[in-house]
């Protein structure tokens, strides 16, 4: 089973009710990267009744409503970079979005999209993005995305949720030991993926005396002053106690025997 297979089945058997409830099937987006553009994959997340938003491989298959009504659907396909190219035609909008990060900079895109039809899927809005300020020949994005109502400042915002995910898998992976886990049991790797999940979630829930704000590792830093203190405090009531101050010698006495 390859990995594409196994998503597949993992989309197929995904009880979204159980995660956030009453909702909309319409409601749901897929997000993923060119590495999954796949049309098994797309086709069974239409087949549940969401939405994808997903970035093409430059080699994918398009087609113009009018071609697609004039050609056989089995050939005459455009790659994805080809069309854009040929596609002279199709109007350039600049897109301006907020950037993720403390100064809240905005970023200026470049993009063109138009209604095709998806090699093996159906029709989709493609988009071809790229930052306004770049050299010619930079860093330029293919996305799909099936919700034909999306606008392409909808589309590139929700895409760049996509990079929120990137970046919590490198802090779990840096910082609350995501991968350092040798087992051969599926059972083990799964609670080592849960705890390090919860870890990450109690850090982020504003807890009291570590807060919202700072990375995970000041928050960490915080974490152990807490534990540190609630120790310091633990002593010192079990000091007032009657008695409190013999009992506790003795308890010293008996760990340095």
């Amino acid at each position: 089973m390859t990995e594409h297979d196994r998503v597949i089945a993992y989309l197929n058997d995904l009880n979204m009710y159980e995660y956030i409830g009453l909702h909309n099937n319409e409601d749901i987006a897929v997000l993923t990267d060119s590495g999954y553009d796949n049309k098994k994959i797309q086709n069974a997340v239409l087949n549940r009744g969401w939405h994808f938003i997903m970035a093409l491989k430059s080699s994918r298959g398009l087609k113009s409503e009018a071609k697609y009504a004039k050609t056989p659907k089995s050939r005459e396909w455009d790659r994805t970079d080809c069309f854009f190219r040929n596609k002279r035609k199709v109007a350039r909008e600049t897109v301006r979005i907020l950037a993720d990060g403390p100064k809240r900079k905005r970023k200026d895109f470049r993009v063109r999209h138009t209604e095709v039809f998806l090699k093996g899927v159906g029709k989709i809005t493609a988009v071809c993005s790229e930052i306004k300020k770049k050299k010619r020949g930079g860093c330029r994005k293919y996305i799909a995305c099936s919700d034909l109502k999306a606008s392409p400042r909808q589309i590139l915002i929700a895409y760049r949720f996509r990079w929120k995910i990137e970046i919590f898998h490198k802090n779990v992976k840096m910082h609350l030991g995501f991968g350092d886990i040798a087992t051969k049991s599926f059972s083990s790797v799964e609670s080592h993926v849960y705890l390090v999940y919860c870890a990450y979630i109690l850090l982020q829930s504003d807890l009291p005396g570590v807060g919202k704000d700072g990375t995970i590792p000041v928050k960490q830093h915080k974490v152990a002053g807490v534990l540190a203190n609630r120790k310091n405090a633990c002593i010192i009531h079990d000091l007032t106690k009657i008695g409190g101050a013999e009992r506790y010698k003795n308890e010293l006495k008996s760990v340095l025997a």
